[in-house]
């Protein structure tokens, strides 16, 4: 064979054997345990399914009155295997210095987290009622605690209960007893807006406030019973959690829908909240964790803290025609 014909076959065979061991790496990347152990946000009905007898999967039952269940909707009928925390009683959210629902201490979330059969290894599939946003809103904002109590596995049921059934996936009835697990917590403050934080933000910028709340209140024409003033933190923008919700599915929109929806936001940090971290939780998981945006933090305390403070600044479209109307119960 010719040196340069022999050469050109020889260079050939390199880039050949270049091509091959590139191809191997991404198969060997994509099949390495990080990624096989990653939890998606969101798993099916089919998912969940496939996966529900996994030693180290815990399906976590969520239902409260705030979706119009709670632990007699459970004992009626619940996914096989599945616990029961009710999210509006358990602890989820606790009152701390006289404001309520506030992120849990440390010594309460693990004594909460491994009372229901979690520990570091579990991989978590939060289970809402899966019949409006506000519903969406707790699995959201358990998921939120879980991954700031630092467990690195857990996901929300995409349509909840009511997609379970819908599909005539099994049913059982009665009440599983969770047997406790010792869970030691590494808060991850990464997720967490502190009220100091929220303030200087107020004061000197540095991050988009993220108000999730429908536009009445952040009007200041309503607010939550535990608020003690209208309106919204100065300098946020408005983005309604029920925006990123489905009411025909009960689930939420598709990705593609979800991102022209986020689109209008300023790029950067941000930090989401609501009137107690419940719609904002929602806002904060479609950013982050559908979405992926970088470093979107959720103020947890929201307007019941913020306004327990009078001295802390509004902004209010509200007028004394509003108060009046108020007054003689014509209006919020």
């Amino acid at each position: 064979m010719p040196p340069v014909l022999f050469a050109s076959v020889r260079a050939s065979a390199r880039r050949i054997a270049g091509h091959v061991a590139a191809v191997a790496l991404a198969v060997f990347v994509l099949a390495s345990p990080a990624r096989a152990d990653a939890a998606l946000p969101l798993v099916s009905t089919g998912w969940l399914a496939q996966h529900i007898k996994d030693t180290n999967v815990v399906v976590l039952d969520i239902r409260s009155a705030i979706d119009g269940g709670g632990i007699e909707a459970y004992v009626r009928g619940h996914i096989p295997g599945a616990v029961h925390s009710d999210y509006d009683k358990a602890g989820w959210r606790v009152t701390r210095n006289g404001v309520p629902f506030m992120l849990p201490t440390v010594a309460e979330l693990e004594k909460l987290i491994g009372e229901t059969a979690i520990d570091e290894d579990s991989h978590v599939v939060v289970v809402p009622a899966g019949v409006s946003y506000t519903d969406f809103g707790s699995a959201a904002r358990v998921y939120w605690t879980l991954k700031v109590a630092g467990l690195a596995k857990v996901s929300i049921l995409d349509g909840g209960f009511a997609a379970w059934t819908a599909e005539r996936h099994p049913v059982e009835t009665g009440a599983n007893a969770p047997a406790p697990k010792i869970f030691t917590a590494t808060v991850d403050n990464a997720l967490l807006a502190e009220v100091g934080a929220v303030e200087a933000i107020e004061r000197n910028g540095g991050a988009t406030l993220i108000d999730a709340r429908p536009a009445s209140f952040f009007v200041g024409k309503e607010k939550a019973p535990a608020a003690l003033a209208y309106g919204h933190i100065p300098g946020a923008v408005s983005l309604d959690s029920a925006s990123f919700y489905d009411e025909a599915t009960n689930r939420l929109k598709p990705k593609a829908e979800l991102s022209a929806l986020a689109a209008a936001l300023p790029a950067g940090p941000a930090v989401a909240y609501c009137n107690t971290g419940h719609w904002g939780a929602t806002d904060w998981f479609v950013l982050s964790e559908v979405l992926g945006h970088k470093d979107v933090r959720l103020y947890y305390g929201s307007m019941v803290e913020w306004t327990a403070d009078p001295n802390r600044p509004l902004a209010s479209s509200r007028t004394k025609w509003d108060d009046l109307k108020k007054k003689l119960g014509f209006g919020s």
